[in-house]
């Protein structure tokens, strides 16, 4: 059924992003998984970096965000097989690589936070944070990390 609606918003899951670090993608602890955190990046390259307002403007890093999520979305899928086995997206941490006077990260998390409502509905809605921060790794603009719980 999730995979349906990603079909009808014309969401294509890619291959899982490889960890940038010594860290594995999903950790499961009874019925929470949490997934690291999420770039920007596909096949490989990182399609938003630099800062916020910057490099880019908080459009372009709310696709960023988006592209995190579907990130997080494929990492989920590789280690459980079916998306529908989400019973609650439980929270989000959205980090942004901005500049120290920008003070709207959660306009671009909105980016991630709007896809999860959109896909998952009423169990889409979640706990969250939006943080600034100086950079982050590959100069990505954007790195989410998300908990869910599993039915």
């Amino acid at each position: 059924m999730i995979e349906e609606k990603l079909r009808t918003l014309g969401i294509t899951l890619p291959s899982p992003p490889k960890p940038a670090g010594s860290y594995i993608p999903v950790v499961r602890t009874g019925n929470l998984v949490f997934v690291s955190g999420q770039i920007p990046i596909s096949d490989g390259k990182v399609l938003y970096s630099g800062k916020v307002t910057k490099d880019l403007s908080i459009e372009e890093a709310q696709k960023a965000a988006r592209l995190c999520i579907i990130n997080a979305l494929a990492q989920l899928k590789s280690e459980f097989g079916n998306l529908d086995k989400i019973s609650k997206i439980v929270r989000i941490s959205g980090f942004v690589n901005s500049p120290p006077e920008f003070t709207e990260q959660p306009k671009v998390i909105n980016g991630a936070s709007d896809l999860l409502f959109e896909i998952f509905e009423k169990t889409g809605q979640h706990a969250r944070i939006a943080v600034g921060v100086s950079s982050l790794p590959l100069n990505s603009a954007v790195e989410i990390d998300l908990i869910v719980e599993l039915t």
